[in-house]
């Protein structure tokens, strides 16, 4: 949803930590003796603090300009890591608990009529508390093992919006492929008139595809939005999205009062469609085969926040580069404008909830909650193709064993599939598997020879799912037998070579290691030759995009500069499997 009447609120704010839970009100904060770059977490080198030191509480400020005008005003935040209090010229403006998802506020009548106003946000995110949704950030003081530095406080885009008095809140596309045709739902805030509609124009390139005019009821509307369907492949392929085209459908969005625009902006969508059919991933009814890398989404000196767009422009880019469709995001619920990058140039997501690693009441339900929120946000992204709320049994470490855990995890795979039914689903990827749509493995052995003995040609599924696997771990829950769904190696890999380093990286390590350029190369070249070539698997997902802190395994260095030349990288990722059925 792009409005043009908008205004970004980064930049420099007031800053101070408050370790002793000292301020409960803005009002009580007497000096700011630190100076903030938003929305640059206080960790990281980028945001001017640098501090990766344990803080629980922290505490935000700036004045902006905003004079007071017709209509209402709306500020929004990206994302607030973990819980945040906003105030407006001092009036609590909104609460809000979750580090991954955004969430915004009315300000209109807070607002001063001079037009100076101020925002205040009180964070608190207790480092040490792991009964919350938190991924990759560490609870000890120094990274270690596969965890990384901290993220606390305001680490996405901080924006405010002029909007009508009536105005569109939110959006959803839904496209229904089969049908030739696409959903559209469009929530309305503001006082309801019978003539209010919503005015809907989708083009492609000068071809217009449809443009239609919606009553809104009860603030809702709710419409299939059929196209002229060509019928033949050919021209249908056209109009479909994939990585290897990535066609789009800009939409102009109104909503009418009577005669008069009361609300524009301009979004897209695109025709697509993903699901599972036997034993293999299917996009727009056809057999693909799934070629992931899996990416943390850190940087240096920004953490989980990127240093500007063009950062995550340029990381689709070379995953595509590399002869990556998709990647799997690991951890981290990403910018949405990497999002908007991955529609716009066509790379596949599979979007993973940062997990808790305690089960408590409290942790299920703030997953629950938040993961919710993520779906909601994401949902009408094309490039989002699978679900996984769970990775590895973490925040369910007895899922073997514990009934309530398993309930949990066969619970948020249900959910997804309520509020989403039009992706695949993994309910725990990596082992133990339960309720899932594809069953994902994480092996790192790095012999060739074992990884063909367990999953070569000759192997059965029943001979695969009656072992142990990695780390001592089953694969499916006793109850869960395989069903038949895809099979993929959704972790392997994990090569380290430390070829650039980073100077706040003490140790690196890796699952195997390479001490050259030749070596790395060469490992890498006769592990993804295995991989793709055993007929087991439906896709992969190799560990990992680039380096993140002390895991030097990345394909890429922590700054993206290549470890051997992206061409060589791209012509191992794509070495054909024509041979096997459905392999694209």
């Amino acid at each position: 949803m792009q409005r043009s009447n908008w205004t970004s609120l980064n930049g420099k704010w007031r800053f101070c930590f408050d370790d002793a839970g000292e301020f409960a009100l803005p009002s009580q904060i007497k000096s700011w003796p630190l100076e903030i770059t938003v929305p640059f977490p206080p960790e990281s080198e980028a945001s001017g603090i640098g501090d990766r030191g344990f803080h629980s509480f922290c505490w935000y400020e700036r004045d902006f300009d905003c004079p007071r005008s017709t209509g209402r005003v709306i500020l929004r935040f990206g994302a607030v890591d973990y819980n945040a209090r906003v105030w407006i010229n001092g009036c609590l403006a909104i609460t809000h608990e979750g580090g991954h998802t955004p969430f915004w506020a009315d300000i209109t009548d807070m607002l001063h009529p001079s037009g100076n106003q101020t925002v205040t946000v009180h964070v608190e995110d207790d480092p040490h508390e792991l009964a919350k949704p938190r991924g990759k950030q560490d609870w000890q003081l120094e990274p270690h093992s596969i965890w990384y530095p901290r993220t606390t406080g305001i680490w996405q885009t901080v924006w405010f919006e002029r909007v009508a008095d009536n105005y569109i809140e939110k959006i959803r596309w839904t496209p229904e492929v089969p049908h030739y045709a696409i959903g559209f739902e469009a929530r309305v805030i503001g006082e309801s008139t019978d003539d209010l509609t919503v005015d809907v124009c989708l083009r492609h390139g000068e071809q217009s595809l449809a443009h239609d005019r919606y009553q809104v009821v009860d603030g809702q509307v709710d419409r299939l939005i059929v196209l002229s369907d060509p019928g033949i492949d050919d021209f249908r392929n056209e109009l479909l999205w994939s990585p290897e085209r990535p066609t789009l459908i800009d939409a102009t969005v109104r909503l009418m009062h009577g005669e008069e625009v009361v609300d524009q902006f301009a979004s897209y969508t695109a025709m697509r469609s993903v699901h599972i059919l036997r034993d293999r991933f299917m996009l727009n009814g056809r057999p693909y085969m799934l070629r992931l890398v899996l990416d943390q989404g850190y940087w240096p000196d920004t953490l989980l926040t990127a240093p500007g767009d063009e950062a995550l422009r340029r990381d689709v880019e070379l995953a595509k580069a590399m002869g990556f469709n998709g990647v799997r995001k690991h951890q981290k619920v990403e910018d949405p404008r990497y999002l908007y990058w991955a529609d716009t140039l066509g790379l596949m997501v599979w979007e993973e909830m940062p997990s808790a690693y305690r089960f408590t009441r409290s942790a299920i339900k703030r997953t629950v909650r938040e993961w919710g929120e993520v779906i909601e946000r994401d949902y009408s992204h094309p490039c989002v193709i699978v679900w996984v709320p769970f990775n590895e049994s973490w925040g369910v470490p007895e899922l073997a064993s514990v009934g309530k855990q398993r309930h949990a995890v066969q619970a948020l795979y249900h959910l997804t599939k309520t509020l989403d039914a039009t992706r695949p689903v993994i309910g725990n990827d990596g082992w133990e598997s339960s309720a899932t749509d594809i069953i994902g493995i994480h092996d790192y052995d790095a012999n060739i020879e074992h990884l063909s003995q367990r999953y070569g040609a000759g192997i059965q599924p029943d001979q695969l799912f009656d072992r142990r696997r990695p780390g001592g771990r089953i694969l499916t829950l006793d109850g869960y037998p395989h069903r038949g769904q895809p099979i993929m190696l959704t972790e392997f890999g994990g090569i380290a070579f430390a070829k650039c380093t980073q100077p706040d990286v003490k140790h690196t390590w890796g699952y195997t290691a390479a001490k050259d350029e030749n070596e790395f190369a060469r490992m890498y070249a006769e592990l993804m030759d295995a991989v793709i070539h055993t007929a087991l698997f439906s896709g992969f997902c190799y560990t990992q995009f680039a380096d993140t802190f002390q895991e030097a395994n990345g394909l890429l260095c922590a700054d993206r500069t290549p470890k051997i030349p992206l061409e060589e990288i791209a012509k191992v990722t794509c070495i054909s499997r024509t041979h096997i059925p459905g392999g694209v």
